[in-house]
């Protein structure tokens, strides 16, 4: 039987391993994002021509390219805080396979609405889609699991971040409701799929 100070170095390294990867999970698309925030600063915008353009043969490859892209400093600045934090819980509660599932949910839902839905030429780029994808989530996940710990999650997630599904609505302009609704509807798809035929 391993001695005790054997045990919690074992659990010390596991700890550190599992923040390791989900450090590098979370990093890697922040880090894209980032990058290519300079590329555009540096080309006048021009990448936004690679966001989601309404029901254009070019804009679906948007679908893809859409979360990497952002309108300047201040938008990818609070992208990236929301979606260190919700991204996170996702990734902590989910686990990682099941975080990639969330996150390309969340990001064909996004992408899929804000084509169909948005306004003729305008272009949708950002990672909030996917933001509210996870919110979709973790709010929503302990209703289909109906077990202890996801109800918690989900009732916490709820009371801290609750009003945010206020921008799943029409209102400020530049902000893409579209999108947000899309990935919220997109999170809950994904919290119903993987949690409900657990029950």
């Amino acid at each position: 039987m391993p001695s005790v100070p054997t045990r919690v170095t074992r659990s010390a390294t596991s700890l550190a391993t599992t923040v390791k990867a989900q450090a590098l999970t979370l990093g890697t698309p922040l880090g894209v994002s980032w990058a290519a925030l300079g590329a555009n600063t540096i080309l006048g915008g021009a990448l936004n021509h690679f966001g989601i353009i309404p029901r254009t043969e070019r804009g679906l490859w948007g679908i893809l390219f859409a979360p990497f892209l952002h309108g300047n400093f201040a938008h990818l600045a609070a992208n990236s805080v929301s979606l260190l934090i919700l991204g996170w819980l996702t990734l902590a509660f989910a686990g990682q396979k099941r975080f990639w599932i969330v996150s390309a949910a969340s990001a064909l839902g996004a992408g899929l609405t804000a084509w169909t839905l948005g306004a003729p030429g305008s272009v949708h780029i950002g990672a909030s889609g996917v933001i509210f994808g996870y919110l979709g989530y973790l709010m929503l996940s302990g209703w289909f699991a109906r077990r202890v710990m996801p109800v918690l999650v989900s009732l916490g997630v709820t009371v801290m971040w609750g009003g945010m599904v206020l921008g799943v609505l029409p209102g400020q302009a530049g902000i893409s409701w579209q999108a947000h609704l899309g990935g919220f509807i997109g999170g809950v798809f994904a919290a119903r799929a993987l949690h409900a035929r657990q029950r």
